[in-house]
């Protein structure tokens, strides 16, 4: 299977060299007295502001401890960054895995994010034996990301009582521009429990709500092994989920498309063109100026290590990949795309450099990737 995997990456069309196009770090580790930022997503505001989400770690790069959810503004396109704005801050608890969407009718920001205490590991939270359990919270805001409302549990509504883990994306959630369930919220998620033989399993979903995230609900869960989600709507209006593989032997994504608006899955599959690293990525569907879906965009690190982050262009569907256009050659890991009104896409993403852990999540950065590239066409 590798050889087959190595084989199609040496056929495909693997661009990129970042001199020659805009980059800017939106955080960089000891901003604001945080000693890590990690986490992104992104989305643009009904007034064209981009809102980049991190999560703001106040003591090092674990993923357990002092963390908030924080937010900075662009009004430029992402050629420079407002201030670092605090969504959500509990203390020394943990609130994070931002999944941020944008309600058209009202220009309403959504926030779906997570909370568990910050003295609780998640190796512990998945056996069910920390002192509180993962939770889920949704939060908004009606000026374009300045101000946030309180965050308000719907952990009830969304989670099973069996589910010990829990998150939402990491990455930006959607609504459904086309039928069946015009103008749904759709939220990417995940889950692990304990099964009865004590080993953790993992599995990913979709949440969803018809009333501008008022009230929420559980749809369709996937076959176990789906782990952090990413959902795109289809040109057909149907829904793809598109997931990192649980399971550390394998270095492939996991696909599912829900023809009823992920409220079950209509088939599944192990996507043998999409490599990974066991890491995160994002799927967007690419519609500038809200016009018709003109391709599927992937972003990921398209390598076996974190490293070598990748936008994949898909013209079909998803059923084939057969471009890949580099953005960063070097040490990188999560992601988000938005697509940017002049028919650009924007790449919010995790990088480094050379060295342990904390050089790996060195620095977030807000690179523009041009439709000329994309699709390889004459400026």
């Amino acid at each position: 299977m590798f050889r087959l995997i190595l084989t199609a990456l040496a056929l495909c069309s693997v661009l990129g060299s970042r001199a020659d196009r805009p980059a800017t770090d939106v955080y960089r580790s000891g901003d604001a007295g945080y000693a890590c930022f990690r986490i992104p997503a992104i989305v643009r505001a009904a007034d064209g502001a981009l809102l980049a989400f991190a999560e703001a770690r106040r003591d090092g790069v674990a993923d357990k401890g002092d963390i908030d959810l924080v937010v900075r503004r662009s009004t430029n396109n992402g050629r420079t960054w407002g201030e670092l704005i605090v969504v959500w801050d509990d203390g020394e608890n943990t609130c994070g895995n931002p999944a941020p969407v944008v309600v058209r009718e009202t220009g309403r920001i959504v926030l779906l994010a997570c909370w568990n205490r910050g003295g609780d590991h998640e190796r512990d939270i998945e056996a069910g034996r920390a002192a509180d359990t993962r939770r889920v919270y949704s939060l908004c805001s009606d000026d374009n990301g300045v101000t946030w409302s309180r965050p308000a549990e719907i952990t009830s509504a969304v989670k099973r009582p069996e589910w010990t883990w829990y998150a939402t994306g990491p990455c930006h959630a959607i609504q459904k521009a086309r039928s069946p369930h015009k103008g749904r919220l759709v939220v990417p998620a995940n889950h692990k429990w304990v099964e009865e033989d004590g080993t953790i399993a993992s599995a990913s979903h979709l949440i969803w709500s018809d009333d501008a995230g008022a009230t929420w609900q559980l749809g369709a869960v996937s076959q176990p092994g789906g782990n952090e989600s990413t959902v795109a709507e289809l040109s057909d209006g149907k829904l793809m989920l598109n997931m990192r593989h649980y399971d550390r032997a394998d270095s492939l994504r996991l696909c599912a498309v829900s023809a009823d608006g992920g409220a079950t899955w209509k088939e599944t599959w192990e996507e043998t063109q999409l490599i990974e690293p066991r890491c995160q990525g994002s799927l967007l569907s690419y519609t500038p100026a809200g016009d018709k879906p003109h391709a599927l965009l992937f972003s990921n690190p398209r390598s076996r290590k974190r490293e070598n982050l990748t936008i994949g262009i898909s013209r079909d569907n998803g059923r084939t990949w057969n471009r890949f256009v580099g953005v960063w050659p070097g040490r990188a890991a999560y992601s988000d795309l938005v697509c940017l009104p002049d028919g650009s896409v924007g790449v919010l993403y995790e990088n480094g450099d050379p060295g342990g852990k904390e050089a790996l999540y060195r620095r977030i950065t807000f690179e523009v990737v041009s439709a000329a590239r994309l699709f390889d066409r004459p400026n």
